[in-house]
């Protein structure tokens, strides 16, 4: 009996969503795509046109500069999950509203349930204010935060970089931030992971 993926099935709800107005202008909504394999949840704003002519989040000029980041710190894209705050394309990629993005946390909240993502990197200030209302985003980009069971990683939008050319050497700093935060997090577990079977090994010797 083949199991049905809850990727696959979360994202065919979120196909058929009306809950809020967006739908109505929106060719089609964007789930988002990727896996839980790497352990790490891209959240941005908003599927801009491409995007709503895709189907696909992060496939226009800034997913491009998001797919040499990625690379540029050895992650491959298909392995962490990439998504939006809002899953249908604001008219005239205008910000999301606040109505708006209330009505899309129940697909936030079921894309955490089903990734069990130990860490959330925003993009922007619209996916930074799940977790960190009011703060600024310039003031606290590249500096991670726990938050209950998961560590929130903000960083600027990609799209911010295209706009203000400067912003792409913090956006690069950022991600050599959290690679170096992957790595000593992985480097922990493995010890921890040693330390937990080293009693077990040894009942083998007794």
């Amino acid at each position: 009996m083949i199991v049905p993926d809850p990727l696959e099935l979360l994202a065919a709800e979120i196909r058929a969503c009306t809950r809020c107005p967006l739908y109505k202008g929106a060719r089609q909504a964007v789930p988002g795509e990727g896996s839980a394999e790497a352990g790490i949840l891209f959240l941005g704003e908003a599927p801009g046109y491409n995007e709503d002519v895709q189907g696909r989040p992060f496939v226009g000029a800034a997913g491009q500069l998001l797919d040499q980041l990625l690379a540029g710190i050895g992650l491959d894209r298909s392995k962490v999950f990439i998504t939006n705050v809002v899953r249908h394309r604001p008219p005239e990629n205008r910000d999301p509203l606040p109505d708006e993005i209330e009505a899309c946390d129940a697909w936030f909240r079921a894309h955490v349930e089903a990734l069990r993502p130990k860490v959330v990197v925003t993009l922007g200030r619209f996916a930074m204010y799940k977790f960190l209302p009011g703060e600024s985003i310039t003031r606290i980009h590249g500096k991670a935060r726990r938050i209950a069971d998961v560590t929130v990683f903000p960083m600027f939008h990609p799209a911010a970089a295209l706009h203000q050319p400067s912003l792409r050497a913090e956006l690069e700093k950022d991600f050599q931030t959290l690679a170096q935060m992957i790595a000593t997090e992985q480097t922990t577990e493995k010890k921890e992971t040693v330390v937990a079977q080293t009693p077990k090994q040894l009942d083998l010797f007794g």
